[in-house]
């Protein structure tokens, strides 16, 4: 593919454009061209949709898990037979490096694949009864028709979680997928229509966010929402469902701490460290973001961190060998120099980065900051960046004072080579997510999500299946 596709909307087995070709343009971050256009979907679409999603139930429920099974296997073939051109579209909206885009592609078939088997084995079981003759039974059925809303970070998986779950445990979908990266979401979905799932089953729209969440998640229609943003959107939409009794499952915003110990290797954790607080321009929501390094190796790990930093490569992320690409949009460039300079008010010390490279395009540098104080906004806000904060520490007790500080609690690291120390701040560490002396998060088949502000529920592991069925008792005595 040489070009960028315009997207439409998915609905009742059909590809369409909105009601009067309503469309949004789509830009490339890297060059700011517009580089297509997006169906924008109205109130008329959003009804075709929910009709559509509540035949697709009553249709794709009917289907046994084993038939869902081989669909969806079906799906996460193709979907790797085309991992190039899925990958190139994501890339060209949404900015990160090819290899990371083509990443997530196959990571995505690998989720398909998972959900697809554990569809199989969503078992209910049998209870032994206190009378002679009385069966209990517990079944699982499916939720019914969920409605499932996605950021643009990364486009492709955190669609393909929501609705690889739904599938597999007999549920309908409508994907509300980002305006501003909708051409890899499309690809993704256009996948499992070419694999054979049934009209209505999945449908997918865009348009105004706050519109289609606002009528979609009240609607007497919709049994089941999942949402992954920022804690602040996710709280008003966790009230409407509320409002309503609809099941939810949020996966909110984290500023995930990282605790380096004295008898750490600072050197593989400063490697580590960097891979994965640079991924996708530090656009992840469990990026490492609070650095807490234990004052004996401070100095040494700080050294080696800006040293593996400053060997990144910044640039189109459709270039050879660029390890870093554009911000997403020019808001997070702005944020980045926001939160910057509100750091050096604070008299944090700039230690690498912490400039915008070029124009065209959201570039920003990899940006290392140490010793700023709590009161910074970098300290207490999701940067949601290529921005690190590096400060240290002196006792355990010190390390999860601050890590426990915020009221988020989705992802954290350490680094440790004591047995007894890893067990300890794994279990003091408020978090949905724990990885010590590697980077471990994010399988198909672990559990995904977080406590406090970062949200409840989980997008993978059985606990993101269960997610989407209803567990019903049955008890019976023969006549």
């Amino acid at each position: 593919m040489t070009h960028y596709p315009n997207t439409q909307l998915y609905i009742d087995g059909v590809w369409r454009n909105a009601s009067g070709d309503r469309n949004l343009p789509v830009r490339n971050p890297a060059t700011g061209e517009v580089i297509g256009h997006v169906a924008y979907a109205s109130i008329a679409d959003l009804d075709d949709a929910l009709a559509a999603a509540e035949r697709g139930f009553a249709a794709w429920r009917r289907v046994s898990a084993f038939e869902r099974y081989k669909i969806m296997r079906r799906a996460a073939q193709l979907l790797r037979e085309r991992v190039d051109l899925v990958a190139r579209c994501m890339t060209m909206e949404q900015g990160k490096p090819l290899a990371e885009a083509r990443m997530e592609v196959l990571s995505g078939a690998d989720t398909i694949d998972w959900f697809a088997e554990e569809g199989r084995r969503a078992y209910g079981r049998v209870i032994p009864a206190r009378a002679e003759g009385v069966y209990q039974l517990v079944v699982k059925e499916p939720v019914g028709p969920v409605a499932a809303f996605t950021p643009w970070n990364f486009p492709v998986n955190q669609i393909v979680r929501k609705l690889s779950a739904a599938l597999a445990a007999g549920c309908s979908i409508i994907v509300k997928a980002p305006e501003e990266t909708p051409a890899s979401p499309a690809e993704l979905i256009r996948v499992f229509a070419d694999a054979g799932v049934l009209p209505g089953s999945v449908n997918l729209v865009y348009g105004d966010p706050a519109e289609i969440s606002s009528y979609l998640i009240p609607h007497p229609v919709i049994r089941k929402i999942s949402f992954t943003g920022s804690t602040v959107v996710g709280k008003q939409l966790a009230a409407i469902a509320g409002q309503h009794m609809k099941r939810m499952t949020m996966e909110l915003g984290g500023h995930a701490p990282v605790i380096i110990f004295d008898d750490a290797d600072a050197t593989a954790a400063a490697k580590a460290m960097v891979a994965s607080k640079f991924r996708n321009a530090g656009q992840v929501c469990i990026s490492p973001t609070r650095f807490l390094v234990q004052e004996g190796i401070y100095e040494q790990f700080v050294e080696q961190f800006v040293a593996h930093a400053k060997l990144l490569k910044v640039g189109n992320g459709l270039d050879s060998g660029v390890t870093m690409g554009s911000l997403a949009n020019p808001r997070r460039s702005a944020a980045m120099e926001a939160n910057l300079a509100d750091a050096e008010r604070h008299h944090a010390k700039l230690r690498s980065g912490g400039r915008r490279l070029g124009e065209p395009g959201n570039f920003y540098e990899p940006t290392v900051i140490t010793e700023s104080p709590i009161e910074a906004r970098v300290m207490n806000e999701e940067p949601f960046g290529p921005l690190a904060v590096i400060n240290p520490f002196g006792s355990f007790d010190d390390a999860v004072k601050e890590a426990n500080r915020l009221p988020f609690g989705l992802a954290a690291y350490a680094w440790t080579r004591s047995a007894r120390t890893a067990q300890g701040i794994a279990a003091a560490v408020e978090t949905g997510m724990i990885s010590i002396n590697h980077v471990g998060l994010g399988m198909p088949e672990t559990p995904f999500g977080g406590v406090k502000d970062s949200g409840y529920g989980s997008e993978g592991g059985t606990e993101a299946l269960e997610a989407y069925l209803n567990p019903k008792f049955i008890s019976q005595a023969g006549l």
